[in-house]
């Protein structure tokens, strides 16, 4: 295999796959409907782009992978089809790749691509030069996909389209499990059932970490039990609702002492158990060591995500002080609480919630970082069906945040749909400033006219909504004539 071909090399997960490929000396051409930013990136280092779809452009490719946005009558695919070149989505193509390598898989509805970013950081840092595929830039690594030379392979496992059932991983961590996706998954136990398949792709002594804190990823330890893995627990240490655990799950991994700190983090004392598979001595057995860890991200669903990234560096034999340090030095990744500049004494921050569960996390951590300011939050609803679904959880998901402005949904990969609009939610608000505005240019407008020094504004999408946070930062350096600070 020479040349590989990506319909919809611009997003997220092709992307990553592209610059894994490129790196590692494939002939790399892709096509999609705009030039994304990830997609010109892929230009600079030998990656051949076509905006838009033609048969053409899959000629001579030995290979194509499809993104799960991709229909079937594309034409791109019937002409690739057609020649006998094999069509392959992610889930089919992305085991392959992995093969050879300790496959590091970071599941979860909420919280993998920071986990999963953390994880490649810190064994990025500690030496091993993992390859890894994350579903945003990491800041510290400055890409979302690497093709390394050690022996793991970190990779984001994302459920949607079931593309994490093709992965092949040693090591399994699950953040939580949530019911999401409605247009993929109909039912909660059908996502349920996805997450207990993806455990199930674990070998023999193959490691599941889960974190307790959370009901749907306690169940799935619980559920994920024998079979000769291990199940292993991490999360926030919490006396009053400490989780029962069944005799096959260990929680190994605790946080305690959570005290927040000058960078906007949680500061907190990690107690890591010795590896189960380990020979130590019965004197030594059951001594737990207990490591002080200092974030500069905020929110303690970070805390639980660093126990994370704690836990599979010293699975791995790695130092804990040097993941420690590593974890120390974290700055996030894009679109996940990332404070995109300062100026006229307004903080402007991008965000990629769009579940209300991550909403009501983000507002809260958001509400930790910049205490007593005035929060403005923008939401742009992704898909009608999730929104649709989540409908009431939604009502009530803003009632921290002092302002609210809701654009309509961005139907992503679904149709539009003229019976549905946002502002059905707006109006179902108990909110004492709520407001509906459809448009991206109209959200700018009117945010211009009402933010003050000293407020901060929160921008809430997994669409295209940044550009609001883009167009006022931009729009007040001008007013002002002065640099944002970032």
């Amino acid at each position: 295999m020479k040349r590989v071909h990506l319909i919809g090399i611009g997003g997220s997960g092709l992307s990553a796959i592209a610059r894994v490929l490129i790196e590692s000396g494939y002939s790399v051409s892709g096509s999609d409907r705009i030039l994304s930013p990830m997609a010109k990136s892929l230009q600079e280092i030998g990656a051949q782009v076509f905006i838009g779809h033609q048969s053409e452009y899959v000629r001579g490719a030995d290979l194509v992978i499809v993104s799960s946005a991709i229909p079937d009558d594309n034409v791109e695919v019937l002409e690739a089809r057609a020649n006998g070149i094999p069509v392959l989505k992610r889930a089919d193509f992305l085991g392959q790749l992995m093969a050879g390598h300790l496959g590091i898989a970071i599941a979860g509805t909420h919280g993998k691509t920071t986990t999963t970013a953390m994880i490649a950081w810190v064994l990025s840092a500690l030496g091993q030069d993992p390859t890894f595929i994350i579903g945003g830039i990491s800041k510290n690594l400055g890409t979302n996909a690497r093709a390394g030379k050690g022996k793991t392979f970190v990779i984001e496992a994302d459920e949607y389209d079931r593309m994490f059932l093709g992965l092949q991983m040693q090591i399994a961590v699950v953040t939580n499990v949530e019911y999401d996706h409605p247009d993929c998954y109909p039912t909660a136990q059908s996502y349920r059932q996805a997450f207990l398949e993806f455990t199930k792709k674990l070998p023999v002594e193959g490691l599941l970490l889960a974190c307790v804190n959370e009901p749907g990823a306690a169940l799935l330890l619980h559920e994920s039990a024998g079979g000769g893995k291990y199940t292993m627990g991490y999360g926030i240490s919490m006396p009053s609702a400490r989780p029962t655990l069944s005799a096959d799950v260990r929680w190994a991994y605790q946080a305690s002492n959570l005290e927040q700190n000058q960078r906007g983090g949680f500061t907190f004392d990690a107690v890591c158990h010795p590896n189960p598979r380990n020979k130590v001595s019965k004197s030594t057995r059951h001594k737990p060591k207990t490591i002080q860890i200092s974030l500069q991200v905020p929110g303690e669903h970070n805390v639980r995500n660093a126990l994370a990234a704690l836990a599979v560096a010293h699975w791995l034999g790695l130092s804990l002080d040097k993941a420690a340090q590593a974890l120390y030095e974290f700055t996030g990744t894009g679109r996940r609480f990332e404070v995109i500049g300062e100026v006229a004494g307004i903080s402007i921050v991008d965000d990629y919630a769009h579940h209300p569960t991550e909403i009501q996390t983000t507002i809260q951590a958001a509400r930790m970082y910049y205490p007593g300011r005035q929060l403005w939050v923008v939401w742009q609803p992704h898909t009608y069906s999730r929104t649709r679904m989540y409908f009431n959880e939604f009502i009530s998901a803003f009632k921290s945040a002092d302002h609210v402005l809701v654009t309509e949904v961005y139907p992503a990969r679904e149709p539009l749909n003229h019976d549905f609009s946002a502002r059905q939610i707006v109006q179902a608000m108990n909110h004492p400033d709520a407001h509906f505005v459809p448009g991206l240019a109209q959200a700018t407008t009117f945010l211009l006219e009402r933010l003050r020094s000293g407020d901060v504004l929160l921008v809430l999408s997994a669409g295209d909504a940044d550009q609001i946070s883009a167009n006022v930062l931009s729009a007040f350096k001008e007013r002002n004539n002065v640099d944002a600070r970032f």
